[in-house]
């Protein structure tokens, strides 16, 4: 049934809205229209590896090709995270990405700077602690949408249950580590001591160096992602 009071270009199955913008010039303009099943929400709650590509492994020179193996290797979310640039350059790179995230249908996510998020046709941000609270982020990520695109996804990072706590309450859609939301264990996780991790109870991880600096990415991304589909 479509919804008449959905936004131009819109329409509205349960509670997804499918979008055809072709008469936008942004990177959010996306044809064909989006099927709620890929939606960046249902896309986060099927996740299970998520990617980081960091500058501080990656030359900013490299950074297609390393994203274009992450999401070959078949990654449910890519966070770029580039420490100490200015915004300028995060852009600048963010426009380089958005295109291999978007021809996969993987979510692309930034570390901080939230307010890039309409602009840069990214799905989502993603703070830490110190940065700004989860609802301002969020406000920052859709301000210019005005309803026009369906919210962003919103993460943070967490270091103790108190922490995971306070997050959920803020409302963020997932946490690096906590019992209410989709929980991405993160920390020195790689291939070689996956096991050990699964074992304790992990489902979901975030592995940054291990991805990065191996020669095969997208054969180790796949590797990874088979072993964490066996025990779902």
């Amino acid at each position: 049934m479509v919804n008449r009071a959905a936004p131009r270009g819109a329409l509205i199955i349960g509670d997804f809205a499918v979008y055809c913008r072709r008469d936008a010039d942004t990177p959010a303009a996306r044809e064909p229209c989006m099927h709620p099943e890929s939606s960046p929400r249902a896309r986060l709650a099927r996740a299970r590896l998520y990617g980081i590509l960091d500058l501080g492994y990656v030359a900013p020179t490299d950074v297609e090709r390393v994203a274009e193996q992450m999401c070959a290797g078949g990654v449910d979310l890519l966070q770029l995270r580039a420490k100490g640039l200015p915004e300028l350059e995060i852009e600048r790179l963010a426009v380089r990405v958005e295109p291999i995230t978007a021809a996969s249908g993987i979510p692309l996510i930034l570390n901080d700077f939230p307010e890039l998020v309409p602009s840069m046709g990214a799905q989502g941000a993603h703070v830490g602690q110190d940065d700004l609270p989860v609802a301002e982020a969020r406000w920052r990520a859709g301000r210019s949408l005005a309803g026009d695109l369906p919210a962003p996804i919103i993460g943070k990072s967490t270091h103790s249950l108190a922490q995971a706590v306070a997050a959920a309450e803020e409302g963020a859609d997932y946490i690096g580590f906590g019992p209410l939301f989709p929980i991405f264990c993160i920390g020195g996780i790689k291939r070689e001591n996956l096991e050990v991790v699964l074992a304790a109870g992990a489902r979901r991880v975030v592995i940054v160096s291990g991805i990065l600096q191996t020669v095969e990415i997208a054969g180790y991304c796949r590797e990874v992602k088979g072993r964490l589909g066996e025990i779902i």
